[in-house]
């Protein structure tokens, strides 16, 4: 596929930290993207999940499948707009590899732990993960990325942190959070498909779960619009044994308007703007983005999600406990490193300091499985919270 002038071209990346040789059949995108998925890091993702534990259900969404989503959503809207499909890929697929476990409980819950030592965020841990935490390669540490497909991963930083990191790598990853530029049309792409795919996905695991209904999904204009059109093409759906399909012809439909939203809006500020190249693009406002109608609709969404599904009692007390497990095994490894296996504690040589301590315990139980923090947690504290 011919890329558009605005697009990242592989031939013209700003490369890698530690050089590398091209290879015959790939280009660098497709080399970021093939590491990705061959990293411990993304394959623990089939055990983390956001709204629902894992032991909650088989079939609600994990870290993994909704990566996939994502990666799906983002690569439809890339070849409409001539964008660069496999950083779009690597990017979605890596975006959440730094996520700890329990969703954002668990990141809230470890980011309350750190805070005398320079806090957790999970952008920037995902950023570490693939810098320094994965070890598969001889010569460096980390997956050696390139600077497009991390940039992409950073999705947000706070100021503090992104002066950390433009002092480790000057005009790097972290300096448009300092100066106010965007990032790469393709990292924009896959930061809007993440929405797209959560809010689809987290109406179809609440109906799952029975925490939310199709009657309150009623109440949500964005939806119940689309189900009504749903139902006029499919009038045998009304039926009470076919809600399934209903919900899930609703949701695909969903998906749909809101793709092509995106693709129009944007060509629109595309035609306006002319970027280029890429790096006109990061001297612009936000261009990936929805039509004003779209995102006045989709937030009601977004708002009935959090507040009749996120703040559900039934979550939030399984929140409560995650919460407690994660400061409970952080609080057990900071008193005893030995606790954690090389290279975060265990034989490896002594901390220098508290602070780097703490850096390596939040390391270690950032990667951790849903299910593991939670039998090491047991173990541990002879306590079982979540099993």
């Amino acid at each position: 596929m011919t890329l558009a002038a605005y697009a990242c071209d592989p031939a013209l990346s700003r490369g890698r930290r530690y050089p590398e040789d091209p290879v015959p059949i790939r280009t660098d995108f497709q080399r970021d993207r093939d590491r990705i998925v061959h990293s411990s890091a993304f394959r623990r993702l089939v055990y983390k999940t956001q709204v629902f534990l894992n032991h909650e259900g088989d079939l609600f969404r994990t870290r993994l499948t909704h990566s996939l989503e994502v990666a799906q959503l983002a690569r439809s809207i890339a070849r409409a707009l001539q964008l660069n499909e496999d950083l779009v890929e690597a990017i979605a697929l890596a975006h959440d590899l730094g996520h700890t476990p329990f969703g954002h409980a668990g990141q809230d819950a470890l980011n309350d732990c750190m805070q005398d030592y320079g806090g957790f965020e999970h952008n920037l841990q995902s950023l570490r993960v693939v810098d320094h935490l994965e070890r598969r390669y001889p010569q460096f540490d980390g997956l050696n990325l390139t600077f497009e497909t991390r940039e992409g991963i950073l999705k947000h930083c706070a100021r503090t942190n992104a002066q950390m990191l433009e002092a480790q790598e000057p005009g790097g990853v972290a300096r448009r959070f300092l100066d106010g530029t965007r990032p790469s049309l393709e990292a924009q792409l896959c930061n809007l498909a993440d929405e797209i795919a959560y809010n689809a996905h987290d109406v179809d695991d609440g109906v799952r779960s029975g925490l939310i209904t199709l009657e309150q999904l009623q109440e949500v204009a964005l939806f119940d619009d689309i189900r009504q059109q749903v139902l006029k093409d499919h009038p045998h759906l009304v039926d009470v044994n076919q809600q399934r399909r209903l919900l899930y012809a609703t949701i695909r439909r969903m998906l749909s308007e809101q793709v092509y939203d995106v693709i129009a809006a944007t060509q629109s500020t595309l035609a306006d703007t002319r970027p280029q190249n890429a790096d006109a693009v990061r001297q612009l406002g936000p261009m990936l983005r929805f039509s004003p109608a779209m995102r006045e609709r989709e937030l009601p969404l977004k708002r009935f999600l959090l507040q009749n599904l996120y703040r559900h009692p039934q979550v939030m007390e399984t929140m409560q406990q995650a919460q407690q497990v994660v400061r409970e095994l952080f609080a057990a490894y900071m008193a005893d490193p030995a606790a954690m296996p090389t290279p975060f504690g265990g034989s490896a040589p002594v901390v220098a300091d508290e602070t780097s301590l703490a850096r390596s315990v939040a390391d270690y139980i950032a990667g951790m499985t849903d299910r593991f923090a939670a039998r090491e947690h047991e173990r541990l504290s002879g306590k079982r919270l979540l099993m």
